[in-house]
């Protein structure tokens, strides 16, 4: 019923092939009363548009992608600001509406600020959902049976919104993203528009420089996912979790119990190498009792998929507790993750399509081979493009970009997902880079909220005032989660 449901709202949205591109569906702005999670209102703007599905297509019917503008407080507004969401596949409406919400209201002191919901996400129409869970069952915590049902879930979803929507999903990678984006521009009756990216948001802001150069005042790239840095290096991944070990060493309670923290999760994985563990916990889909198997690999990937995100605060309480022979905290972690869905199929196609070089590729599995996580970092990927067909926007797509659009990136040393590296790598790239590096801070809201000084360099940046090559913020830490007593 509910696939039914949303496709009927669906085809209200999409223009139909035969009225794909004579005439274009209208453009609609209406005034629309804002309202974040923590309620407060603000009069704003909502804004509809269409473009094709697929560009490549003469046929291509139209999508309807949305917006909404937050109007700005000044008397001369500089270039609209649009927000771009990481993922692939969140919202930047939502995005809005939650913790960030002050960032939007302060950067209208500046411009016009844009809330814009990227194809397939949010508000815009269709919607790309995999709303059916993994439901990997409790006897299979191995690679083969975790891969399985991510294929299963994965070729569904395409079946439905390929075969029952009527979905072109060719057109759902960056660089048609990228196209929407210029015509967003076009939308707003902008010469140029700035943008204000984090993570997978920063990998379309490279596409747009690319594809649009002119179109670009400046970039605020937070988390920096270039173009070939989709999927992850192992070699990343353990420096990470090498730099976590450090802060615990300077925890005053984790410090004394963990003075090696890779040492302790390679005793961990040698422990349940030798004697799989087992923990009886409450299923969070059944609420039954369940005795769910704990293995290596399970340990693996709930660690590669979370590093670098505010979950490593996790990490030391879930590893002290497995090496005394409690399971009880990670078993808890993986059947959650185990019972979710696989999210969106945007996100599953936009990075199947952005792909990796060859030298990425095998750089990744010789590192692999002596990496604390192997290549867990990625998941699913590559294996789940399968069953999208295997597409891929080629290496002309993941060459490097060279610029000299005004670009701020902002990176966090405790950001295990796109590391400081990542942005040194493309900054070089960029005759006007300036790099603003968070001492403590990991992946998402702390590379914006970490500190206040974080939002006055972004101003400054956006109002074009000189900012220094690179500077260095100590912001709030991780509040790591207690021993268990």
């Amino acid at each position: 019923m509910r696939r039914v449901l949303a496709s009927l709202a669906t085809a209200l949205f999409i223009a139909s092939p035969a009225a794909a591109r004579d005439p274009r569906p209208a453009t609609k702005v209406k005034p629309y009363v804002f309202e974040s999670r923590s309620h407060q209102k603000v009069d704003a703007e909502l804004g509809t548009f269409w473009v094709p599905e697929n560009r490549s297509d003469p046929e291509s019917r139209w999508i309807q992608l949305a917006y909404v503008r937050f109007k700005s407080t000044s008397k001369t507004p500089g270039n609209p600001i649009v927000y771009l969401a990481g993922g692939p596949g969140g919202s930047g409406v939502g995005t809005a509406m939650g913790s960030r919400f002050p960032l939007f209201m302060a950067f209208r002191e500046i411009a016009d600020v844009i809330a814009f919901d990227q194809r397939g996400t949010g508000m815009s129409q269709p919607n790309l959902d995999c709303p059916e869970p993994l439901l990997v069952p409790l006897d299979a915590q191995n690679r083969e049976g975790v891969m399985k049902k991510y294929l299963e879930r994965a070729r569904d979803c395409v079946t439905y919104h390929r075969d029952w929507e009527r979905m072109d999903l060719r057109g759902y990678n960056t660089n048609e993203s990228a196209d929407d984006l210029e015509e967003l521009r076009k939308v707003l009756g902008a010469k140029k528009i700035d943008l204000w990216a984090i993570s997978y948001g920063t990998h379309l802001s490279f596409a747009t420089i690319r594809r649009h150069p002119t179109s670009v005042g400046r970039a605020i790239l937070a988390g920096t996912e270039g173009p070939d840095h989709t999927y992850k290096l192992p070699s990343n991944v353990d420096a990470h979790l090498a730099a976590v070990g450090e802060a615990l060493k300077k925890d005053p309670v984790w410090g004394p119990l963990i003075p090696d923290f890779p040492a302790l999760m390679r005793d961990v994985y040698k422990q349940l190498d030798e004697h799989p563990g087992e923990a009886e916990i409450v299923d969070p889909t059944t609420k039954q009792k369940v005795k769910v198997p704990v293995t290596k690999f399970a340990l693996q990937v709930f660690t590669a998929g979370n590093m670098g995100t505010e979950t490593v605060a996790r990490f030391p309480m879930m590893y002290y507790a497995a090496s005394k022979g409690d399971y009880a905290p990670f078993a808890q972690a993986w059947l959650a993750l185990t019972r979710s869905s696989i999210g969106n199929l945007m996100s599953i196609m936009m990075d199947c399509y952005s792909g990796q070089t060859a030298a990425r590729r095998e750089r990744i599995a010789r590192e692999a081979l002596a990496s604390l996580v192997a290549n867990y970092a990625d998941q699913a990927f590559p294996d789940i493009c399968e069953a999208v067909g295997n597409p891929d926007l080629g290496d002309a797509f993941r060459a490097p970009v060279k610029s000299d659009v005004p670009a701020l990136f902002i990176s966090g040393t405790l950001d295990g997902r796109t590391p400081i590296t990542n942005a040194e790598e493309y900054a070089a790239g960029f005759t006007n880079a300036r790099h603003l590096i968070l001492d403590g801070a990991v992946h998402s809201d702390p590379l914006f909220l970490s500190s206040p000084k974080i939002k006055d360099v972004m101003m400054a940046f956006l109002r074009g005032e000189a900012l220094p090559a690179r500077q260095e913020v100590v912001v709030e830490g991780l509040k790591w989660m207690a021993p268990k007593k």
